[in-house]
């Protein structure tokens, strides 16, 4: 259930082949014990530098939305949200703008196509 939606500058894509920076989240995630493996999606939104304004200028960013179900602890997603950071922070030390936020999903108004 959980999403990952990764938004991120076209040049990261030149340093790390996408499937292994969402992989990476992916099993980052997953780590945390919060999650099982196989529910959790990871996807990933390149950007050309043109169309972004970040530091004033074009400089490269990565940001994770995380949307979870609700239930979730403050400290639960704290802790999620620090671990996809340092990780992404290791892979990409050079990139000035690595963030994440995480959201709940309402169990009231979440539906997918197996629910109807």
């Amino acid at each position: 259930m959980p999403h990952f939606i990764l938004d991120c500058t076209e040049p990261i894509l030149e340093q790390k082949e996408p499937k292994l920076i969402m992989q990476e989240v992916l099993d980052t995630a997953f780590s945390t014990g919060l999650f099982v493996k196989s529910d959790i999606k990871v996807r990933l939104n390149p950007y050309p530098l043109k169309h972004s304004l970040v530091l004033e200028g074009d400089a490269d960013f990565i940001h994770v939305f995380g949307n979870i179900m609700q239930g979730r602890t403050d400290e639960q997603k704290a802790d999620l949200s620090k671990r996809i950071v340092k990780r992404l922070k290791e892979m990409f030390p050079d990139v000035p703008i690595i963030s994440i936020n995480i959201r709940d999903f309402e169990k009231a108004s979440y539906c997918k196509k197996d629910m109807v």
